[in-house]
């Protein structure tokens, strides 16, 4: 095998996916409320989006969110290279480069998951963007994809691509069906494989390995710290928000929690709030990535029923967000009734 270089990678063990239309910059805020340390990720954005749109607009987040991954979709290694040094430039503190898309979009645009049949081109655009910036530069990709879905051809693509200085590698443990499913059957129908991960992790001991795909619970994930160096959580953080509450405590053994509860989280939540909608943000934009912050508690139908109602006009602040919160228990009142 090659040599590695030294890796700049960030010696973080858990860290929240990139997901599209969900990890914006609000989100982001949110969930750094409740966890200090966890990586975070921007949602998937093409290197044609920065290259020819609003940079300002795609690039853009609050300093409070770090430490901050800026997540690319491309395949040509100047554009990659271009906008790993603009990551730099904008203070993120880590350019992860996406090779586990299954979309007929980024196919169509020949990046994504597809790349994993392209392992050259993926350590070109490695080794372009780790000449073009300070920061780690990190992979995603699938176990596998149609046609290449053995340990043996993932085991080809990750020599290929460590060997052009890869800081990290993030292996969503299931294989990508390129034809035939949706993006989100490909996140739910292919089997997940956590041994192939595992062997990897084994046999390749000198990558760093991070593990994604699955975990539904904190406790899940941290089961596989030492098989792994980290894991990365999907889904499950936008399914019930509140599940990164004791990140700190249980990955980074923080004496405690950032905040004692959802209610909490909520008030800590209204500056923010009120200082976007100074800025022209309404509040449904942010309001949106909290409406399964209550999910299984007495009170969440009606929390999501009056954010929904009366949270998208113009005018709507965090008044809404309390009148909401007025509908839900506190921990105690919920444990008293139970």
């Amino acid at each position: 095998m090659t040599t590695l270089r030294p890796t700049r990678a960030l010696a973080i063990p858990l860290s929240v996916a990139p997901m599209m239309d969900r990890t914006d910059r609000h989100l982001r805020y949110f969930l750094r409320l409740l966890t200090r340390r966890s990586l975070l990720y921007t949602e998937m954005i093409t290197t044609g989006a920065i290259i020819h749109g609003d940079r300002p607009r795609h690039l853009d987040f609050s300093a409070e969110e770090r430490p901050v991954s800026l997540q690319l979709g491309g395949d040509d290694p100047t554009d990659l290279a271009f906008c790993a040094r603009l990551a730099e430039e904008w203070g993120y503190d880590e350019v992860n480069l996406n090779v586990g898309c299954p979309s007929d979009r980024v196919q169509n645009g020949s990046f994504g998951a597809c790349l994993m049949a392209r392992p050259e081109r993926v350590a070109e655009a490695v080794d372009r963007m780790r000449g073009a910036t300070r920061l780690p530069v990190t992979v995603k990709h699938r176990i596998g994809i149609d046609g290449l879905e053995s340990y043996e051809d993932m085991l080809r693509f990750v020599d290929i691509v460590s060997a052009a200085g890869v800081d990290r590698l993030t292996v969503h443990a299931r294989i990508a069906i390129l034809k035939g499913l949706s993006p989100l059957e490909n996140r739910t129908i292919p089997p997940l494989r956590y041994h192939d991960v595992h062997r990897l992790k084994q046999e390749r001991p000198g990558l760093l390995i991070e593990i994604n795909g699955g975990f539904k619970t904190l406790e899940a994930a941290r089961e596989q710290i030492g098989a792994v160096d980290a894991v990365m959580i999907g889904r499950a953080a936008y399914e019930d928000t509140w599940v990164f509450h004791a990140a700190d405590r249980l990955f980074f053994g923080a004496p405690e929690d950032p905040l004692p509860s959802r209610h909490a989280a909520v008030h800590a939540l209204l500056p923010y709030v009120e200082s976007e909608r100074s800025k022209g943000v309404r509040l449904h934009h942010i309001s949106r990535h909290l409406l399964s912050l209550f999910n299984g508690r007495r009170g969440t139908k009606m929390w999501k029923r009056v954010i929904s109602e009366q949270g998208m006009g113009p005018e709507a602040g965090p008044e809404v967000l309390l009148a909401a919160l007025e509908h839900v228990p506190t921990d105690d009142e919920q444990t008293a009734a139970a």
